[in-house]
């Protein structure tokens, strides 16, 4: 993991009791801490603060922590923060919500610090051995470059989300073998981390639409595989 006094951490959320408990025990740590209290702030804040991580609450008045991840996910400078969601619903379609709009991972309420930093650590672990994947692969028009997260098909470059981007770069490594949703969210997402099986779905709908339709094959009952052609 990368030295925590580095890391920059942007927390988002409208009680000042947790923003300041969770403040508290970033520091303690040694993360670079910042705060915001909606999310037209937290955007605001994390372009001039470009955070390595964003603790974002899903219900905030002004803007809502979905809208505010969508935001900051079409930053180009901030592509690379972690984005864990924060919130006290328990609801499915809140965590689908917050999947298909970028994030990393969800944490409900009521936050346990030391999880909270346990997690953290997960995604900065799993990032680090995906850097060591660095590389490009070159299969029919499609060009998929690790070092910069860049697509080039047919001259035309592609930009995805980076979770979009990695389930695209797993497939096209190893293509024409099938994985199960549950391979690819372990692959993918990681073990630290429950993401429901529709979140995979969805993020292969998001791929087609950007890249096309006839590069990833759907094996009915069984999963997703990447066509060499």
């Amino acid at each position: 993991m990368a030295d925590k006094q580095k890391i920059k951490v942007l927390v988002v959320d409208d009680e000042p009791n947790i923003v300041e408990i969770l403040k508290y025990n970033l520091q303690k740590e040694g993360y670079e801490v910042a705060t915001a209290e909606d999310g037209h702030k937290a955007v605001k804040t994390a372009i001039k603060f470009q955070p390595d991580v964003i603790l974002l609450d899903i219900m905030m008045p002004n803007q809502d922590g979905v809208e505010t991840c969508l935001q900051i996910r079409q930053i180009p400078e901030l592509k690379h923060a972690f984005i864990i969601f924060l919130t006290a619903r328990l609801e499915e379609y809140s965590e689908v919500a917050a999947f298909d709009v970028g994030a990393d991972d969800y944490i409900t309420k009521p936050i346990k610090p030391r999880a909270l930093m346990s997690r953290i650590a997960a995604l900065f672990r799993r990032d680090s051995k995906k850097e060591q994947e660095k590389g490009q692969i070159k299969i029919r028009d499609l060009n998929v470059d690790r070092s910069s997260y860049t697509i080039d098909k047919a001259g035309k470059t592609i930009t995805l989300p980076k979770k979009e981007f990695e389930l695209l770069y797993f497939l096209a490594n190893n293509p024409n073998v099938v994985y199960s949703r549950d391979e690819l969210l372990h692959n993918i997402w990681g073990s630290d981390v429950f993401v429901l099986a529709r979140t995979v779905d969805v993020h292969i709908r998001k791929v087609r639409e950007k890249i096309g339709e006839d590069y990833i094959t759907t094996v009915k009952g069984v999963g997703y595989k990447f066509e060499l052609g």
